[in-house]
């Protein structure tokens, strides 16, 4: 019993260690827009938490299944060159978040119909998931209309 009990101590330690580390909000984000951008969209939707909310000026969806449907899907086959540069950041051992502005390449709606660029600010927040994964929790976009790229 007693040879075990430094073992116990050493993996008690180690074990809050893991779950007090802060994340790295940048690397995240920037993997989502990596496989966004390579059209990967069910690595997209794996990094969705079973509850996101996803808000858009009107549209709002909720649940890993209506958002995955509604924004993820209806919206990866239309856009290219997703970049972002954040404004504001924050992490703790549960919860990130990265705000900033967007923008992407709108692809035509039709052959011989220019391409446009949407232009925006963006919130993303990420949860710790249970499993120790960070999952994207909510995100907001609020876009300018769209404009024909010259």
């Amino acid at each position: 019993m007693k040879t075990i009990m430094p073992l116990l101590a050493f993996v008690a330690l180690f074990s809050s260690c893991k779950s007090s580390e802060t994340a790295n909000v940048a690397t995240m984000d920037q993997q989502f827009i990596q496989a966004w951008n390579n059209k990967e969209v069910d690595k997209v939707v794996a990094m969705l938490d079973d509850n996101v909310q996803f808000l858009q000026g009107e549209s709002r969806f909720t649940g890993k299944s209506e958002v995955a449907e509604k924004w993820v899907r209806a919206t990866v086959p239309t856009i290219t060159n997703l970049k972002t540069s954040a404004i504001s950041t924050g992490s703790d051992a549960t919860m990130a978040y990265e705000a900033g502005t967007y923008s992407v390449d709108v692809l035509p709606e039709a052959p011989g119909e220019p391409r446009g660029i949407g232009e925006g600010n963006f919130t993303l927040l990420w949860k710790k998931a249970a499993d120790d994964t960070w999952k994207l929790s909510f995100a907001q976009l609020e876009g300018l209309p769209v404009r024909v790229r010259q």
